[in-house]
């Protein structure tokens, strides 16, 4: 049913001249699931308090409440096309009332953490682009269909969500911004294990995966406490992202995993100044894919004690900082950063300072291919910070397959690396590295399999189109900036 009606909204949304991709269909669905969502906690909260003999004071006032403008029903339940609005009403009812007084829940509410602020949050960053309020009200009596009440519906929800964002990310010029594949997000959870009680974090949190693939490993754990769930509601998970889409939809996907209020701030995080981060503001853990290949400003620079424009080295410094000692990280980046030289002094000193103030204690070197719709190769980076690296665990993840869209990466295809990793075993893909014998000069970690001479990348050609899609989009933005500037 949920699937079926996913396809329909889409259809409505293709034909409408407001949503013109998968980025458009995302986020305009990603608001309507929300209203819809908040809808069915409100009842829930209100029956419970009826139950129990108290009056639920509701967050929305009657007029802007989805059986209102939404959904109105008749005496037996039957759908109310004659107060319906639909047409140019209904839009200019969304676009001129709607869409104001929920973006004004932002300075009424009591904190950051709180539902009210969540909604002032997300109707202040998007906007209404379904044109047609007759396509509108189409998609309305869809979702009015969705029932957010039961655990099983809830999970069939986010699966489908997940996989709304993922096709997001197959068609934008990159994937791995929007979509990091789950095996992988798990694999890395799998080898951290969190416990109940640390809180995680990610400041490049795209759209949640990370945190939301942290609360299904921590929340199916049996013989939960009261106290241990509302441990997992409210002190756990954190993350902070800067573009707006991205933004909404790590809140819609964090909604339908069953996080009712997630801790995302809609911030540029590396505006922030490391020198200004204390003890309070640390982490237990971090797990993140940062974006890599941007270009930051002169300014946002000085943040950080090694100056580079290159967005995914202040990210790894940031990590760093962020962790408390003895926290854990598991970082996805490019793998040029294990031997970037030939000038590039940012990354010879950022090597240099996470093998003397962490353990960087395994390396998975990831396939081409893993990232849909990025033509690049990465590594994940593991370790402890507190003290300094002495050997590092090197895995060649090799599932035997070229992989791409119709073939991605798979949860066995793991399976061995989890494994592995436990014991540090040396086999034919993985060995073990001293520290003491690596060049001071660069500090270079390339993957270098011993049993196979050097490493040779045969990239496909596939992925070398990608790459220059990526390269030129990125051309384009930068064209785009100047001429403002001009």
């Amino acid at each position: 049913m949920f699937e079926q009606a996913f396809k329909n909204i889409d259809d409505i949304l293709h034909k409408d001249a407001g949503a013109s991709s998968e980025l458009d269909y995302t986020e305009q669905t990603s608001w309507l699931l929300f209203l819809k969502y908040l809808d069915a906690l409100e009842q829930d909260k209100a029956m419970e308090a009826e139950l129990e003999g108290k009056y639920y004071l509701y967050i929305l006032d009657p007029a802007y409440r989805w059986e209102r403008w939404a959904a109105p029903k008749k005496a037996d339940g039957n759908f109310d096309h004659d107060n319906a609005l639909t047409g140019d009403d209904l839009k200019a009812f969304v676009n001129l009332k709607l869409f104001p007084y929920l973006k004004g829940f932002k300075e009424k509410a009591e904190g950051p953490d709180t539902i009210q602020y969540k909604i002032g949050e997300i109707f202040g960053e998007i906007s209404n682009k379904i044109q047609s309020g007759y396509n509108l009200r189409e998609v309305l009596e869809i979702v009015d269909g969705l029932r957010f009440r039961s655990q099983t519906e809830k999970h069939e929800l986010s699966h489908l969500y997940e996989a709304k964002i993922k096709n997001m990310g197959n068609a934008g010029r990159n994937g791995g911004e929007y979509y990091t594949p789950r095996p992988l997000i798990r694999a890395m959870i799998q080898v951290v294990q969190p416990q109940i009680g640390q809180r995680i974090y990610d400041g490049a949190v795209g759209s949640a995966g990370f945190l939301c693939e942290a609360f299904d490993y921590l929340s199916s754990q049996p013989g939960l406490s009261t106290r241990q769930q509302e441990t997992l509601q409210k002190h756990t998970f954190y993350g902070k992202e800067k573009k707006s889409l991205a933004y909404v939809i790590a809140i819609m996907n964090m909604i339908l995993h069953g996080i009712e209020a997630p801790n995302i701030i809609h911030t540029n995080t590396l505006t922030e100044n490391l020198a200004d981060i204390q003890d309070k503001d640390r982490y237990d853990i971090v797990l993140a894919n940062p974006p890599f290949g941007g270009k930051e400003r002169k300014e946002v620079q000085q943040n950080f004690p090694i100056k580079t424009g290159e967005t995914a080295f202040l990210f790894l410094q940031h990590f760093i900082k962020m962790l408390k000692a003895g926290g854990q990280a598991a970082i996805v980046i490019k793998n040029t950063f294990l031997s970037n030289g030939n000038g590039d002094n940012a990354a010879v000193s950022l090597r240099k300072q996470l093998l003397e103030s962490c353990n960087l204690h395994t390396v998975l070197d990831c396939p081409g291919g893993t990232f849909q719709g990025a033509g690049v190769k990465t590594v994940v980076l593991f370790f402890t910070k507190g003290a300094p690296t002495r050997q590092v665990w090197y895995y060649q993840l090799d599932p035997g397959r070229n992989m791409g869209k119709t073939n991605p990466l798979n949860d066995a295809d793991l399976a061995e690396f989890i494994e592995l990793q436990k014991t540090r075993a040396d086999t034919d893909k993985s060995w073990i590295v001293d520290i003491a014998t690596i060049d001071t000069a660069t500090y270079d970690l390339s993957v270098k399999n011993p049993k196979g001479g050097e490493e040779v990348i045969h990239r496909r050609p596939q992925e070398i189109m990608d790459e220059i899609v990526v390269l030129d989009a990125e051309s384009t933005e930068v064209l785009a900036t100047i001429r403002a500037l001009l």
